[in-house]
Parts: C-alpha cells; structure tokens; sequence
C-alpha cells in the first residue's frame, strides 16, 4: 500500500500519522502522539476513528537527549513494520514552523533547503532547530525517501506589505524583521473546509485556540493579518506564553531585575500566559475552567477578554466581519469560553445559540445572527500529508 507519513514536532513532543494514498484525498490509518519525550516518554496510538488502540511508555532513559527525537521515529517505525501490513513509503511531510520569506510553498528538502532553512532558527530558536532535526533524522532512516517541508508561514505568505511591518528601521525590516504569522496549516484546512461549505469568500476570523493560541482575518480566501507575528509569542496569552506585551516591560526586567536574554525567553514562553496569571495553577485550560480559585478565574476571562479585542481588531482589518470559526483544542472543546468570547463580541452581530453551542455543532449562531459562528476541528496532519500527495502529483 502507498502511503504518506507525516512529522508535527517539537522540543518535547511528536505527533505523527500515517496516511494510505487513496484517490485524491489521503486516508488516515495511525495517528502517533509522544509526549515528554525527554523524560518518561508516553506514546498513545489511535486508528483511524479516532479509537485509542494503544498507550505505551518506550524506555529512551540510555538514550541522551540529542537522540531523542531520532529514538523516537525509531520507536514509530518499528511499530508501524509490526502492526500496519506492507507499506510503501512514498514522501514523509513535515510540519516546519519557519519559511521565512524565502519559502511560500511546499518544498522538497536537499542540502540546499536545509541549509537555508537554517537561517531561520533565529527567527524561531525554540521550534525551528527541532523541525530540522526531525527532516535530518528521517533522512538518515529512509535516505531514497523524499522530505518534505510545509511551513505554518506559508499561508501568510501574501499579507498585504502594511500588516507586516514594525514601526521600526527599515534596514531591521529589509533584514527579516517583520510579521510572518503561523498556524497557517491550521488556516489553510479550515479555509479548504469552508470553501467545501460554500462558505470560503466570507470576510472570516478564524480562532485557532489552544495552548498555543493565533486569530487570522480571511479575505477571499486569503489571509490579510494574523494576530501572530514575528515570533509565536505575539496575540492573547497562551498556556505558558506571554501574549502581546508592552515591550518595556523588557527594558524594565532587564535594568531594574537584571534579567538576561535567557532568563527572559524562559519568562516569556515557559512562565507566562494562563500559567503566570494562575499563580502557577495550571497552563491547561481545561484545570482552570475546573478550578474555584480567583486567580485561575482571572486567567480564564484575561484569555476570553484578549481573544474578543482580537476580533474587533481583525474586524476592522477586514473592513466588515461575516464569519467567526473557532478551532483548536479549546476553540473546538469548550463551550464555556466560545460563549464568553461571542458574548463580548455581540456589538458585532454575534449571536449564538446556547444549545447549539453546548452540544459542539458546527455552527452555533442562531438564525437572526448578522455573523455566523463555526465550530470546525482542524487537522494539521491532515493538510500535511494533502501537500504530500500534491507535491508526488
């Protein structure tokens, strides 16, 4: 059987999925997630209906950290060998966080690429340097196996020149420091979706919300602006990252705290966001809405708050708003922070329907709301392994 296997990584995780080729769109048979693949490493296997068919704890304690990631792909092939019948490996797709602005499209990945994907691990130091280990660490196992990258800048691609700019010196703008935007696989699926609906030309704000969290404004099917920019820490606070900032907040903790540049990435992506504004309760959603404490509370409405002035930003961007989806793993699950985020966002015409919403269905606006409001899950790998098959094509 011709399949495609697709790599979404990170620092301490993988999640992984094994697709067949199948007509025009591809089949899901595995998905893989590894989590704490530093530690005592977890991996969860489920088919595709989505079943949980195993929960294993692989021993990579003799294993050092470099090899983590590759002990890793070692573990999900092996098991693939042994459960998933013959498989002919036809590309491995990968989710790479940077393009930068070389970069607008799939691309298969040789020397050339990898060396110029490189010079964008400053632009994202804590995501970039795992994505290219992975493609590496493939290679090494499967050499005759084209790599390729997808990256979650390319749907950002054609912002209009004013939504990428910083207010600051051009040579810094000429130089790469501008507003890319990312999730865009995230964005990318759910504009194909909507476009299945009738529904893709609609002036859209789309809410990929989870512990890593990013609006988009959609313009004819085209993404104008991204709460996102030239970092993943940029738009309402995440599970453990700040969100947007004042930046002399950092001119403040770096003379008056004397915090250096490590001291305050660690702040900034690992202390901050729903975790700092609990007092340290909890970075998952979910803890909090079930927590009684005031400061999990505060978290829960700063996050609800920040989203819904989100959406009146990229309303305005749009110049009029039709359509609001929410996606991610909270967009997708909880129906507590929808309402709470619809409720700020009536002066827009949003108007959901309770039981509508309490029961996840697709849209959850009510038949007289001047804006519709969709609930779509997203599938990354998914769109992962769609670019696959249309770059073999």
């Amino acid at each position: 059987m011709n399949s495609i296997f697709t790599v979404n990584g990170g620092s301490s995780s993988l999640k992984c999925a094994l697709f067949c080729i199948k007509g025009e769109q591809p089949e899901l048979l595995f998905n893989f997630k590894l989590s704490n693949i530093l530690g005592q490493a977890r991996a969860q296997i489920s088919d595709q209906r989505g079943e949980r068919i195993a929960d294993l704890a692989p021993d990579f304690s003799e294993i050092d950290r470099d090899g983590r990631h590759q002990a890793c792909l070692d573990f999900v092939f092996a098991w693939i060998r042994g459960n998933a019948g013959e498989q002919t490996l036809k590309a491995i797709s990968h989710r790479v966080v940077h393009g930068g602005s070389v970069f607008s499209a799939p691309v298969v990945v040789n020397d050339a690429e990898l060396e110029q994907l490189r010079q964008f691990i400053p632009l994202a130091p804590l995501h970039q340097p795992f994505n290219l280990k992975l493609i590496e660490a493939c290679h090494a196992l499967l050499p005759e196996v084209p790599q390729i990258a997808c990256f979650d800048t390319m749907f950002h691609s054609q912002m209009p020149k004013v939504a990428t700019l910083f207010a600051l010196p051009r040579q810094l703008s000429d130089e790469g420091v501008r507003r890319y935007g990312f999730h865009g696989l995230s964005y990318e699926y759910i504009q194909r979706q909507l476009e299945q609906r009738a529904a893709g030309g609609l002036n859209t704000v789309v809410g990929h919300l989870g512990a890593g969290a990013s609006l988009c404004a959609i313009k004819a099917g085209r993404s104008i602006t991204s709460t996102m920019g030239f970092t993943a820490l940029e738009g309402p606070p995440m599970g453990s990252r700040c969100g947007s900032i004042d930046p002399g907040v950092l001119l403040y903790l770096m003379r008056e705290k004397a915090m250096d540049v490590d001291a305050i990435e660690t702040l900034l992506y690992k202390k901050s966001g729903w975790l700092g504004v609990s007092g340290g309760i909890s970075s998952e959603m979910a803890e909090l809405l079930a927590s009684d404490k005031p400061e999990a509370k505060q978290a829960v409405e700063l996050f609800s708050y920040r989203v819904a002035r989100e959406i009146g930003s990229l309303s305005a961007a749009l110049e009029g708003l039709e359509q609001i989806v929410f996606t991610g793993g909270v967009g997708e699950n909880s129906a507590e922070i929808r309402a709470d985020i619809c409720a700020r966002s009536q002066w827009l015409g949003v108007q959901i329907d309770t039981s509508a919403n309490q029961a996840n269905a697709e849209i959850i606006s009510t038949p007289g709301s001047r804006v519709i409001v969709r609930v779509i899950p997203t599938d990354e790998e998914g769109m992962l392994a769609l670019h696959g098959m249309e770059m073999l094509a």
